[in-house]
């Protein structure tokens, strides 16, 4: 393990492990603040002109985007052109100081500054390398843009997403940039564990569009082992019924009766018992052929009275369901089921309230030691341990 840069010892399941953040934007940012959260020192390297998400913006807070706040907590920031040899010098010994480097960059855009994995390796043998890409790393997509939404495009999410006879939609939040910070996360850790085990670092590669593909589960297992190509259907579910919104008399609520014992419990509660008992619905199968003729039946119960009145009697009786909130809503009840889910990073005046790290554990739990770093906001003292002799500050 390699001490970081002077400043409290960070504590949880991933303390002692030094992180070289070459990444920027959404997917390699996600994925360094998650081992942040846990412990890691992550020193998030910038470009001159910093993180293009500094820039991302409306909305923001005093000033600085919102979009940057919420995946760089717990880091700190070092200015490097990577043009200039003498910032090219300290980025290459901290790659050689790190036990963990991710990168999202072109891939082989490294190469010329020398921080490519071969290279990293050949001074750092123990190093995990992670790379994140668009298209991954071989001839046909390395030359490709790895932007989430060409991704959701290419990748056919866009083709379920929206009414059926409407236009397709992006899902509304960058979906595979997300899953392949975690996706890369998950390698780092299987690569540290098999470190641990040999000494030995290796390369761990990523890229959005195997995340798409992996993350589309059950719609791309109906092409490759079925031979069906899936179609948008709204908001309704290709196998299951009922498994959407349905309205009630002041919104709609998600009711989603997975199974005959469900059904037979949300009959009973909205006072239609003999329903479970038809065989047009007796079983999902027939529920999901017959759907046209039965979601009248249930939006005309529902429409009696509001979402929350029906959400609170027909959880009680042990069937899935959950209004459709907005943001502010979903926070609030994330609150009152006692998840809270927002915290603060860094402490007094500077503190920025953010999302709890999703993770928790008995002994280890993550921490909000710092703020999003202003750009280049521990540069000194990172430029002054790099140049030491010793590995620690």
């Amino acid at each position: 393990m390699t001490a970081g840069p002077a400043g409290a010892a960070p504590r949880g399941p991933l303390a002692g492990l030094l992180v070289a953040d070459f990444s920027r934007i959404l997917a390699g940012p996600y994925a360094t603040m998650l081992m942040a959260d846990l412990g890691a020192e992550v020193v998030k390297v910038e470009g001159p002109r910093g993180d293009d998400t500094r820039t991302w913006q409306p909305p923001v807070r005093e000033d600085v985007s919102t979009y940057y706040l919420g995946v760089n907590r717990n880091k700190r920031s070092v200015a490097l052109d990577l043009t200039d040899e003498s910032d090219a010098a300290a980025a290459r010994e901290l790659a050689r100081r790190a036990d963990v480097l991710v990168e999202n960059f072109k891939p082989g855009g490294l190469a010329r500054f020398g921080l490519d994995f071969e290279t990293v390796a050949a001074t750092n043998p123990a190093v995990v390398y992670a790379s994140i890409s668009g298209f991954g790393s071989g001839p046909g997509g390395r030359s490709l843009p790895g932007y989430d939404l060409i991704v959701q495009a290419i990748s056919g999410l866009m083709s379920l997403t929206g009414d059926p006879d409407g236009d397709p939609y992006r899902a509304g939040v960058a979906v595979f940039d997300v899953m392949a910070g975690l996706h890369a996360t998950i390698g780092v850790l299987s690569a540290l564990n098999h470190r641990h085990a040999t000494g030995r670092g290796q390369h761990v590669e990523v890229n959005l569009l195997s995340s798409a593909l992996s993350g589309l589960v059950n719609q791309t297992s109906a092409f490759v082992a079925g031979d069906v190509v899936p179609f948008r259907m709204g908001n309704s579910h290709p196998s299951l019924f009922p498994y959407e919104p349905l309205p009630c008399s002041d919104g709609d609520l998600i009711v989603t009766a997975g199974n005959d014992g469900q059904f037979r419990k949300l009959c009973d509660v909205l006072g239609l018992p003999g329903l479970a008992d038809d065989p047009r619905f007796l079983h999902n199968e027939d529920r999901t052929a017959n759907r046209g003729e039965l979601r009248p039946l249930l939006v005309e119960r529902l429409a009696t009275r509001t979402k929350m009145e029906w959400f609170r009697e027909i959880i009680a009786a042990g069937v899935p369901c959950g209004p459709i909130n907005t943001i502010d809503q979903g926070v609030a009840f994330a609150e009152e089921v006692g998840l809270d889910p927002v915290v603060t990073a860094g402490d007094g005046d500077a503190g920025v309230p953010s999302i709890r790290n999703p993770i928790r554990f008995s002994d280890t739990a993550a921490e909000y030691r710092l703020p999003p770093p202003t750009l280049d906001e521990h540069g000194e003292e990172v430029r002054r341990w790099l140049t030491e002799g010793g590995e620690t500050p």
